[in-house]
Parts: C-alpha cells; sequence; structure tokens
C-alpha cells in the first residue's frame, strides 16, 4: 500500500485563513490515501488546525517534530519539539482531542546522535494515542548531511508498540528492502530519492513483490515524465510561475545524463511551456544521436 503526504503546513497559516497556505491541501483522488503535514507548538493552533485538515478530507493527521530549518526551530516548532516534551505532549493530547482520524508524527533523532530524544518522543506519541510515526534518524543538526543512523530506527521499533516508518538515505529499491531487514520497521518514507525520479516506487514495490520482469525507465519514459510534469504544472500554476518553478525543477530528471548541465543552464532562462518543451526534446534528440 502507498501512501501520499503533503508538504508541511504551517497551523497558524491554516487558522488564519491564508489562501496561499490553504492551497497547500489540494489534492486529487489518484491521492488518497492522503497524509497531510503540519507543523506549530501552540497547542490551541494546533488542534484548530489539526480540525481545518481533516474536514477539508485529508485520511491522516501527520505532525512534523522533524524540521531543523531556522525559521521553524524558532517558534519552538519542528524539532524544537524534541526538546521541550512537556510541550510536545500538550500538542499531542490537543491535536488527539480534536480530530478522529489517525494521527501520525515525523521525527529525528534529537538533538545529539544517541537516540534518546527519540525514544522519549516516541514513548510521549503512544500515550497520548498516536497512531504511527516516522523515524529520520539524523540529528537536528545534521540537517541532511552526513549518514542516517538506521539503529536509532531499530531502537525505536523494538520499544514502540505503534507502527514506525523508516526513513533516510533509501536512494535506489535495494535501500528500502535493506531498510526493513536492518531494522524491522513497518513502512518506508522515501523523500529526497523521489524527486526526479518517481519511478523509484514501482521498482521499491517490485522487489517486494519479487517481480523479475520490472525495468527501470528508459531515456523515454524519463523524458515523457518530464513533459507531464511541465504540462501539470503550467495547469495548476498557470504558465508564468510555472516555468519559473521549472527552471530548476526539470533538471533533477537529468541527474546522471551527458551533458545534463548544458540542460540546466537553457532551462534556466525558460518563461513558456512551448520553450521548455522545445529544449527537453532537443536534449533528448542530442542522447538518442550520440546512443552506439
Amino acid at each position: 500500500m502507498r501512501l501520499v503526504c503533503s508538504e508541511m503546513i504551517s497551523s497558524n497559516g491554516l487558522v488564519h485563513q491564508s489562501a496561499k497556505t490553504h492551497r497547500l491541501m489540494d489534492s486529487t483522488p489518484r491521492e488518497k490515501p492522503l497524509s497531510v503535514q503540519i507543523f506549530g507548538s501552540d497547542p490551541a493552533i494546533m488542534a484548530e488546525a489539526a480540525r481545518i485538515v481533516a474536514e477539508a478530507g485529508a485520511d491522516i493527521l501527520d505532525i512534523n517534530f522533524g524540521c531543523s530549518v531556522r525559521k521553524v526551530l524558532k517558534t519552538g516548532s519542528g524539532s524544537a519539539l524534541m526538546k521541550t516534551p512537556d510541550r510536545a505532549r500538550d500538542v499531542l493530547r490537543a491535536v488527539r482531542r480534536a480530530v478522529d482520524i489517525p494521527v501520525t508524527i515525523k521525527i529525528r533523532s534529537g538533538w545529539d546522535s544517541t537516540g534518546k530524544q527519540a525514544l522519549e518522543i516516541a514513548r510521549i506519541a503512544e500515550d497520548c494515542g498516536v497512531d504511527a510515526l516516522a523515524v529520520h534518524p539524523r540529528t537536528a543538526a545534521q540537517g541532511f548531511r552526513g549518514c542516517a543512523d538506521w539503529r536509532i530506527i531499530a531502537a525505536v521499533k523494538q520499544h514502540a508498540g505503534i507502527p514506525v516508518f523508516g526513513n533516510g538515505d533509501i536512494q535506489t529499491p535495494q535501500d528500502a528492502l535493506d531498510m526493513f531487514t536492518q531494522t524491522g520497521c513497518d513502512a518506508v518514507m522515501i523523500g529526497r530519492a523521489a524527486i526526479g525520479n518517481p519511478w523509484i516506487f514501482a521498482g521499491v514495490r517490485a522487489l517486494l513483490e519479487k517481480r523479475e520482469n520490472y525495468i527501470p525507465p528508459g531515456l523515454e519514459q524519463r523524458f515523457e515524465g518530464m513533459l507531464r510534469y511541465l504540462r501539470a504544472s503550467v495547469q495548476y500554476f498557470g504558465e508564468t510561475h510555472a516555468c519559473y518553478m521549472m527552471r530548476s525543477r526539470l533538471g533533477w530528471f537529468v541527474k546522471g545524463l551527458r551533458h545534463a548541465s548544458h540542460f540546466r543552464e537553457a532551462i534556466k532562462k525558460i518563461s513558456t511551456e512551448q520553450q521548455a518543451v522545445d529544449i527537453i526534446r532537443r536534449y533528448q534528440q542530442s542522447l538518442a544521436d550520440e546512443a552506439p
């Protein structure tokens, strides 16, 4: 089973009716079941935001205990909650009372590499009625640097009585399988590795189902994926804003390809959908012409 999770959404923005913030909850029926992740540190505001998320049709409410961006930490949110267990408990109790849908949280190792804070927050979450938790085993100070310590996922899984999702350093389908084996986690969460490579999920599923007929995406599939992403973005955001976004995001899809730097340089200047399509097609053709 797959689960789609939204990007991190401000509880303050939801409660204060920010149209831009509310739009972050947009989804399509194909994205069901949908988990919507919120962040904040005020129990009352978090509870109200949770109600808004539930009323919007989310299947799961997720709370971010892992973000280590400075502007989030300054508000006492994200990873800062792992340093304030009493506040974390108040937030979780308030949210749990506010909604009937499943509630999950995503945590880090904590503020040091021992994982003790992860174990403490996991225990508090379970006591407060949280239904599952995801563990990204890097410290708040690490950000995304260094290596994820999967041993902390295993430790949390060993002590928790609720499902535990593993996250961090899954770069290939085999990595996902290895995480299951090494940690005993109930599910894996893939983030950065899916950027520009959404086919990684199909690869993981093929391994889990022990299918030997899985064929990784070739060049044609990769370029068609780029075009679909471009068109969907233009349809949703409008051509001007979408093209501005695509100036960096289309480059995600060409990692590891020949002359990728030339392509990334070319798309930095796109201003129309057709211009982007032309650059994509020219690059695709140039690679095809060089093929042996």
